[in-house]
């Protein structure tokens, strides 16, 4: 008897947060062996761990010629991690804006969905739209190793004690490197197969109940693959890691455009369909949530309870409209 595709869907988001988690550890250790500043770490590399879900999903999709779910997977994610996330953060406590790096992060995470915005005019993204996010990715990456130079001592010390608290304690040598290697690896492996088990889930429970793969992707694969992001975001806001919070919402938000739609464009044979409702609802919805971020952040330098209430508020009427409206 075949698995309903909830279940398989399931069992994919459990093996994709596991995969993540085992890569992420790996990755982290492997920077820091390398003598990779901890802030650069926890801005580059722990962004783009916990976005590793989203590309595994989204390569996997791209490949079974399902681009409206990779598409929508992460225009629905970026959304849920600044109005769902971090407006849920700010509930939890008040997030104070103090590092000078966001100062950059938030021009450019409005910068990428600027230009995600400018090439999908033409209805697709083929591989050269892919090429020309991904020089973004190592322009933005090169930027912010040069800005990180200017992080105060404290915020330095957060990023440390936040995601190189073990692995600064690593031993160098050729046994660590290969366990650290094997770790890699193995996470890796996991997000695979995770993302094709929740890939085959999601689209089983798309044609059972005549949903688009647009608004799969937009809901529950954006939901089940943000569960990094908002595991890394509330355990940093409770232990009053406030940067570390905001940083790694903003990071992800900007390597889910640059990066990880960049490698699916790339890998997409025939290229991604945008839909018109795509285009014209969710993309711009999009770059409206990375501009309300440089308003609030500007406006007293902290994401009250009362801004992240009204940011939850937003992203749960937003999925309204997608259930009753657009299903």
């Amino acid at each position: 008897m075949p698995l309903h595709p909830a279940l398989i869907f399931l069992a994919g988001l459990v093996v994709i947060i596991v995969g993540a988690e085992v890569l992420l550890r790996g990755a982290s250790r492997i920077a820091v062996m390398l003598r990779i500043a901890p802030i650069i770490i926890g801005l580059t590399v722990v962004s783009v761990g916990t976005s590793t879900p989203e590309l595994a999903v989204g390569i996997t999709a791209a490949l079974e010629g399902k681009g409206a779910l990779a598409i929508g997977n992460i225009a629905g994610t970026n959304t849920l991690n600044i109005l769902f996330i971090l407006g849920l953060s700010a509930l939890i406590r008040p997030l104070p804006i103090r590092l000078l790096s966001l100062r950059f992060d938030v021009p450019a995470m409005i910068l990428s969905a600027m230009v995600l915005m400018v090439l999908s005019w033409d209805g697709a993204l083929d591989r050269l739209d892919g090429l020309v996010l991904l020089i973004g990715a190592v322009g933005y990456t090169a930027a912010l190793v040069f800005v990180s130079r200017a992080e105060s001592a404290a915020a330095r010390h957060e990023f440390t004690e936040e995601f190189s608290e073990g692995a600064l304690a690593v031993q160098r040598g050729l046994a660590p490197a290969a366990w650290n290697g094997a770790l890699l690896l193995a996470g890796m492996a996991l997000t695979v197969l995770g993302a094709e088990l929740l890939v085959s889930g999601a689209t089983d429970i798309a044609a059972a109940y005549g949903v688009s793969d647009a608004i799969i992707g937009l809901t529950i694969v954006a939901i089940g693959t943000s569960a990094p992001e908002l595991a890394t975001t509330v355990v940093a806001t409770i232990r009053n890691d406030r940067d570390v919070a905001i940083g790694n919402l903003i990071g992800s938000s900007i390597y889910n455009i640059l990066i990880i739609l960049g490698l699916t464009c790339t890998v997409a044979p025939g290229g991604i369909d945008i839909s018109r409702e795509i285009y014209w609802i969710d993309l711009p919805l999009t770059l409206a949530v990375a501009v309300a971020c440089w308003f609030v952040f500007r406006s007293d330098r902290l994401v009250s309870r009362r801004e992240g209430g009204l940011f939850v508020g937003t992203y749960l009427l937003y999925l309204a409209s997608l259930l009753f409206l657009r299903i």
